[in-house]
């Protein structure tokens, strides 16, 4: 991963998809959101939603790990150059939180990353703080979800 420094406010980044199957909606949400609209179909069709709709915090929870495979998958390549990588640090949390429109079974969801905002931290030394916003899109080009988060990225050492 980068050092704060070679962050650039706008830098944005396709995180992967994720398609929501009507299994993967039942499963996640008997275990974490185990509300009727989420679980059966004659529910969800009979819904505001208009069919078996996945839970937010599934679609949140799948843009999140395809972020940290993304981040993952940078920090393995950056590696395999030869440059040092920055072990980010946890998130001091998130605002903003839309789920915009339904995500149905059979949804596929496209997730974006763009970094919005840099500081340096005043309670943490040698470390800022990076705001970025994370949006899905599903396969109509309409967008579903969107979250503005924060993390603790490390600066370079005698930078």
């Amino acid at each position: 991963m980068p050092f704060f420094e070679e962050i650039e406010i706008g830098h944005r980044r396709e995180i992967g998809a994720y398609t929501f199957t009507a299994e993967s909606i039942k499963i996640f949400a008997a275990k974490f959101d185990p509300q009727r609209f989420h679980l059966d179909e004659e529910e969800g069709k009979n819904s505001l939603f208009g069919g078996l709709a996945a839970s937010g915090w599934h679609v949140g929870s799948a843009g999140m790990s395809l972020l940290v495979a993304d981040g993952q998958r940078v920090a393995r390549e950056a590696a395999s150059r030869g440059e040092e990588v920055a072990v980010w640090g946890p998130s001091p949390g998130f605002r903003d939180l839309r789920w915009i429109r339904p995500v149905l079974a059979g949804d596929t969801v496209a997730y974006v990353n763009e970094v919005i905002d840099k500081r340096s931290s005043a309670s943490r030394l040698g470390w800022g703080i990076l705001t970025a916003r994370t949006t899905g899109t599903n396969q109509r080009g309409e967008e579903v979800y969107s979250i503005t988060a924060s993390a603790f990225v490390p600066m370079r050492k005698g930078v």
